[in-house]
């Protein structure tokens, strides 16, 4: 008999907590009535009034569309910012970027969607999609280069001398070495980037206009106004999204380290060969 853990309890307990409340609006999106007091009967009703509901359409486009936007291009810069790190010899310099680059790790949203309007007004940039997706990108690129900083420390500098004794040049050894070991680094820093500003409300509310609206502050602003099943729809939607980002992630990790490991088997195996 297996002794009991209570790890696994509170474990239980945690998932329980996180999952009961979107199973419940979940469950309420397939309800006849219009609150969430009781349920009335399965139907379709309130998804298809979410897919005829073309101002929310749009949103979700627009919402999709900044978060592909901000995620691309805080990918490429971290990613660069993190070999810029990476490659500072000086631990002083590299601590004092570090610190910098964690700042919007740590500061409240409140604080950062404050400041970036504050800058927006002073520089007279009109607030709608090109500010929200410059506030997106700005707190985007930390996170990107705390994903791919671990990577490039994991990796050792044997293999770039060996490339450069092969006669590599360094733009070879850039693409050919460096960012293949580190794609998995750069793929957990898209993701993370891409799921942040999809659920982002705090400082997009901050920075958006009155002729920009995103997921986040459109649920806000309809559910000041009551309680719409519509929005437990968008939820359920939104959840099975999110769910199959999740899996699409976890089968890219999966390829990748089958690829490894048949790449690391294949090595020694010819190492074998020529030792033999």
């Amino acid at each position: 008999m297996r002794k009991f853990k209570w790890s696994n309890l509170y474990l239980i307990l945690v998932f329980v907590i996180l999952y009961v409340p979107i199973a419940y609006l979940i469950l309420y999106s397939f309800s006849k009535g219009d609150a969430m007091n009781h349920y009335h009967g399965f139907t379709w009703a309130h998804y298809a009034a979410l897919f005829a509901d073309t101002r929310m359409i749009q949103i979700v486009i627009d919402t999709l569309l900044l978060a592909l936007l901000s995620s691309l291009i805080a990918t490429t810069i971290g990613t660069l910012g993190a070999l810029a790190i990476h490659r500072t010899s000086r631990p002083f310099v590299k601590n004092t970027v570090l610190s910098l680059n964690n700042i919007l790790m740590v500061s409240p949203d409140v604080i950062i969607g404050a400041s970036f309007l504050i800058f927006y007004t002073a520089l007279k940039i009109p607030l709608g999609f090109g500010s929200v997706l410059m506030s997106h990108i700005a707190f985007s690129i930390p996170i990107v280069v705390l994903m791919v900083l671990p990577k490039l420390q994991e990796m050792r500098q044997s293999m770039l001398d060996a490339a450069r004794d092969l006669g590599s040049t360094n733009a070879q050894i850039l693409s050919r070495v460096v960012v293949p070991f580190i794609t998995p680094g750069i793929l957990s820093g898209f993701f993370m980037a891409f799921t942040y500003s999809l659920d982002d409300f705090a400082v997009t509310f901050f920075v958006t206009g009155n002729g920009f609206s995103t997921l986040a502050v459109e649920i806000y602003a309809r559910a000041r106004q009551g309680i719409s099943l519509e929005i437990n729809a968008l939820s359920g939607v939104m959840f099975v999204f999110a769910l199959l980002l999740v899996i699409g992630y976890y089968f890219i990790q999966q390829s990748s380290q089958t690829r490894k490991a048949k790449h690391k088997a294949e090595s020694e195996a010819k190492l074998n060969e020529a030792t033999h």
